[in-house]
């Protein structure tokens, strides 16, 4: 549940940051800031229970590839290898952050 909060908020992250390229009316820039709000609030509630640099490496390591893979699918930009390659490499760095990384309420034994 708590990595939940932290994947749900990189999927907002990569909802703002393509809605600061993109967005040209009051209501695209009205999402763009909800999408804002949404991304820190969970990132916080994350970091209630997670090691705070962990997780911040986690979010944007996600954010990053969903807002290239995004990129790549919804609006056409140009893809190659050298690009799917290392967007591979920052998602195994990222599962493996998370795969070595305890909540805070299993290095005390406890439920949170």
């Amino acid at each position: 549940m708590k990595w939940g909060l932290v994947v749900l908020a990189a999927v907002f992250e990569v909802v703002w940051v393509i809605g600061l390229k993109h967005a040209d009316s009051a209501l695209t820039w009205s999402g763009t800031a909800i999408g804002i709000i949404f991304s820190f609030y969970l990132l916080m509630k994350a970091t209630h229970s997670l090691p705070v640099g962990t997780v911040y490496a986690v979010f944007t390591g996600l954010g990053t590839a969903g807002t290239v893979l995004s990129e790549i699918v919804l609006f056409h930009e140009p893809v190659g290898w050298p690009k799917l390659l290392l967007i591979g490499v920052l998602l195994i760095g990222v599962i493996g952050l998370k795969l070595v990384t305890q909540d805070e309420t299993e290095e005390k034994g406890g439920e949170a």
